[in-house]
Formats: structure tokens, sequence, C-alpha cells
């Protein structure tokens, strides 16, 4: 067989006889027709632990266990929510090829959206990547990046799923093997036709959709996982968690995040209520369904949306959103610091009683509940920050945040849009730095680093139109440098522009009097303010700093604003804070 040659005549003989001979650049012009993904397949992860020599996913022998993907709830040919995307787990069985190793080719992918998502996960030792095209239904292109981190090193704070072993034909390890969901923008409003891979070694990719624009829908009420946390142990408990809407709708529906769990959960039932006082509703609990069905399984790692409801959610208003665990469960994702009471019923399915009676115990964090979206409305603003915006040191039930006071000024007035207002501050986050690692267990609940929960927490929520950063105090605290924050800043700053998103920054308050806020620390302090100020980098500043500090000693908070630990504002601060906000800015 002779070699092509640009530009001449192509021949190619097997045995001596002619079998075609057509333009070398001819036939470059049609290359093959996109096709589904699976009909690409050529690469086997998945082994049955009983044959583990069946699959070869690194080209050394190493796979995923079947057994550990079912235990995690990623069984054949189910889809997952993450990160807001659906995709589909291969239904090929163990043995049979389940993913493609990327080398140009075109895939098949219909859709509208914000985002194109992949499951993938690469196999070279360390990141891979490399540049893709996205082809739309007009006949348009635009360019893309894909990168995936390693299964056996990449890091578990990203991850979707964490697998507890891996298997080898010498046997099975207890070492980690991970996947990886990635998004990458989309041209806004255009069709999808098709996506070409790029051509990178060891880049493998399970599935691949278009994530949906959330269009019709505006966040209400959001809460970020912290960590994955020891609880109860609950078995057969309702738990009625409390949370405060901000823009109000004549649908609903919510959101579950299974994060950083290893196993499922199932919730039996749910409910949505309006408040009367504490655990009691005002009316009778109106059903959730889940595909219509009356309750849900979650996997590891993934969201599990609930079907739209009529249902009418008043503005600035305490819901009950009641969901009945029929098994136990003794770890859940959690948000630690809900500056609320919510309440864990006595044995039972009590998501539909409207009265507080078997409601018997309290408890202050918010576990598996993440989101409360209303029908309609102009969309959300996304505020990513930490104990501050939190609510840290505000009174509880008494939705004091400096976030639910923007809220209730941008309700009270007609110059820009009511935007729903979700809060994804978390009590101890850094903007570079992971607290909780991302699996496992922990009584760590900071949270992984705003860089690591930002498509989470920002890209993927309903409808966002400008996010507001006011992150790095903690960062400075331990001893992160000011251009370590700087960086940090300017890739969340980047990545929010890139899906279309208006990103917005706060400066860094004083904290002078504080154990760890030194003078070297205000120094830093200093220098990552002045560079939001004049770096051009984000959209606008919320020039929080100048709201608070004394200006007879710039490195403190005024008395009147500290609650008195002199690193978190109280009440009358946090109000500050909101009051100061040009609501102008946060026009998309």
């Amino acid at each position: 067989m002779r070699r092509c040659v640009r530009g001449v005549l192509v021949v190619l003989t097997l045995c001596g006889s002619l079998i075609s001979a057509v333009p070398a650049q001819a036939a470059e012009e049609r290359p093959a027709a996109p096709v589904p993904l699976e009909r690409l397949f050529d690469n086997v992860a998945v082994s049955d632990d009983e044959r583990p020599a069946g699959a070869d996913f690194d080209g050394a022998g190493a796979s995923l266990s079947a057994r550990d993907l079912r235990a995690a709830g990623w069984t054949p040919g189910r889809t997952l929510t993450v990160q807001g995307a659906r995709l589909t787990w291969p239904e090929r069985q163990p043995g049979e090829p389940d993913n493609v190793r990327a080398a140009g080719q075109d895939v098949r992918v219909t859709g509208r959206g914000d985002a194109l998502a992949f499951l993938v996960a690469g196999t070279a030792g360390t990141e891979v990547g490399g540049p893709g095209t996205i082809t739309y239904a007009n006949g348009t292109r635009s360019a893309y990046r894909l990168t995936a981190p390693d299964w056996r090193t990449g890091p578990l704070a990203t991850k979707a799923v964490a697998l507890p072993h891996i298997n080898t034909p010498g046997g099975q390890l207890a070492e980690r093997a991970r996947l990886y969901v990635v998004t990458v923008p989309l041209a806004p409003g255009r069709a999808v036709a098709s996506v070409r891979l790029p051509r990178a070694a060891g880049l493998h990719v399970f599935a691949l959709s278009v994530r949906t624009a959330t269009q019709g829908w505006t966040g209400s009420w959001a809460t970020s996982t912290g960590g994955y946390a020891a609880v109860g142990p609950w078995t057969d408990r309702t738990l009625r968690l409390v949370v405060h809407t901000s823009a109000g709708g004549p649908r609903v529906r919510v959101r579950f995040d299974n994060t950083f769990a290893a196993a499922p959960v199932r919730i039996g039932s749910a409910t949505v209520a309006v408040q009367a006082s504490g655990a009691a509703s005002r009316g009778t609990p109106v059903p959730l369904s889940f595909g219509g069905a009356a309750g849900v399984e979650i996997p590891a790692g993934a969201q599990a949306y609930s079907d739209p409801l009529g249902f009418a959610v008043p503005a600035d208003t305490n819901l009950l959103v009641s969901f009945h665990l029929p098994g136990t469960v003794a770890a859940a994702p959690v948000h630690r610091l809900a500056q609320q009471r919510s309440y864990v019923s006595e044995p039972g399915d009590h998501a539909a009683d409207g009265s507080a009676g078997a409601y018997t115990s309290v408890i202050s964090s918010w576990p598996l509940l993440a989101g409360v979206d209303v029908g309609g409305g102009p969309g959300s603003v996304v505020l990513l920050g930490d104990s501050i915006t939190d609510g840290d040191r505000s009174t509880v039930d008494a939705n004091r945040r400096w976030p639910d006071v923007l809220a209730d000024r941008l309700l009270a007035q007609n110059t820009v849009p009511r935007y729903g207002v979700l809060n994804q501050g978390v009590s101890g986050n850094r903007v570079v730095t992971d607290r909780y690692p991302g699996d496992g267990v922990s009584t760590d609940t900071a949270g992984v680093s705003a860089l690591h929960r930002f498509d989470r927490d920002v890209l993927a929520q309903p409808s966002v139109r400008t996010a507001v950063v006011f992150e790095g105090v903690n960062d400075l605290r331990w001893d992160t440098s000011a251009e370590q924050v700087i960086a940090g800043l300017r890739e969340i700053a980047a990545r929010g522009h890139a899906r279309g998103v208006r990103m917005l920054a706060a400066t860094i308050l004083p904290c002078e009097g504080e154990a760890r806020c030194t003078a070297a620390v205000d120094a830093e302090r200093v220098a990552v303010n002045e560079w939001i100020r004049d770096g051009e980098v984000f959209d606008g500043v919320l020039d929080f700093d100048a709201v608070v500090r004394d200006p007879q000693r710039p490195s403190r908070m005024l008395p009147a604003y500290d609650s008195g630990d002199h690193l978190h504002p109280g009440d009358a601060g946090l109000a500050a804070l909101a009051e100061s906000v040009d609501l102008r800015l946060l026009r998309s």
C-alpha cells in the first residue's frame, strides 16, 4: 500500500490490484459524518470484579470496578444529573467498550443550552486535554478547550464521583478512581449539531450532552454544600428545612444535591409549604414529584430536580421543604451554617403533616437540599463568598444576612429587574485552597475552594445573570499571598465572562483585632483591594472595605458595624454592605 502524498493521486493497492484512486485533498474535504458517541467507543474502562483483566482503561491493564459503580448508583444506561447537565452512563456491560479515546472524532450532539458537558477522565498520569470544535445547526462554529484530570491523581475536590478501588490483572487496589464532569461554553442561542473531540492521547470521554438553558426559571434560594458530614444517624425520619425566598413565582421546583457522597441516598417523598411558625405550615404541604414518582434515588455525586409544580411561592417568605428519608443516613452533604432552625421528625413519613407535632428535634444546618427555583422572573444574581456572605454572627431565624437585605432592596424598586438572589457563601471558604478535601466524611465543612466550586455554585445555577465574588480574607489570614489571591480572582472572572456572566468583585473588609489579622495580613489585604479597584478585570466593584472601615484607623472595622469578633460584621454592618450596592451594577 503506497503512502498518501498531499496534492497528488492517492493509489491504494492490495496484492497488486487497484482499489481506489482519488485526489488526496478531495478525500480530506469529505470527513465522516458525525455519529452518536457510543458508536465510537474504542476502549474498555469497566471490568467485572471477578475478571479484572477484561478491561484495560489506562493501557497498563487497570480499570474501574463494576461493583463500585453499582454501589455508587452509576449503573449502565442510567441518566445522572451533575452540575445541572443530564449525562447517561454508558449502557454497556463490564468488559464491553464504554468510552472513546479522544482523537478528533466528530460526534452527533443536539440541543440548545449554555454549556456542553463532558463526562471524562484522563489516563496520562497528569491533566490532559486539547482544543475541539462545536458546529451549530446554522453552519457556524466555535472553538473550545477540554481538559480532563487524571483518573488516579486528579483533584478530589472537582470530581463527579470517586470509587474506592482500582481493578488490575494482579488484584484490586484500595485506591481512589475519579470521574469528572467538565463543561465548556456554547454560543448563546444557537442549536448544536455536532462536536469534534480534541486530539489528546489519554483523554477518555464516556458521555456528553448539551446542558439545557434554564430559561423560564429564576433561582429564589440556594446554598452551597460545604462538606460531607456525619449526621443523625437518621433512619425513617423526615427533615423539614426552613429556607427564605428572594424572588417569588407561580411555579416551584427544588433541587437536592448528593455532592461529595460515596453512595446513593433515597428520598421517599417530599413536600413544599409556606411556613406558619416553627415546623407548622400554612395550609397543607403540597407533594413534589420526581419524574412522576413520589420519591427519587440520587446517585453519588449527582443531583435531583423535582418536577415543576404549580405552587404560588411568595417573595421574601419562609418556605418549609420536607422530605422523608426511609433508609439510614449517617452522613450527608451539608451546608453547616444555616443561621436558621430546621426540624427533624420522630420516625415515619411526616412530609405531608401540616402540624409541627412530629418534629421534635432541631438542626441548624441544611443537609441535601441545595436550591429552590420559581417559574418566570428575570434570572438570578449569585453571591459567591465566605462566612460574611453566609451570615455568620447575624441574628438566627431573622434573615439579616447581607444577601437577604439586598434581595429586599431589589423587591422594593423598579430601576433594575427584580432578580432572585442566591447566597453561595460558605463559612471558612477560601479562593484558592480547599478546606474540605472533596471526598470522605469530614468534620471540616468550609468547602472546596471558590475556584473548585465555581462551576457548580455559580455557572450551573438557573438563569444566572450576574455574580459577585466576595472572598479572600481567609486565604490571607492563613498565609496565602496577595498575588495568589489575585490570580484566583482573575481566573474566576475569566471563567464567568466566558459564559456571558456579568462579574463583580467586592473588596475585602478590614479585620484588625482578630487574632490572625496581623499588620502583614492587612498589607496583603490592601494590595488585593487595590488590584480589585484598579485592575479592570471585573465589570464593577462593590467597595465594601470603604463602607465598614474606621476612617481613623482603616485597618479595623467601625465599632458600630463590628459583631464583636472584629472579623464579621453584625446585623448593622451586614445591612450597610447591602445598602451600599448600586443596584444598576447588577444589570446584566
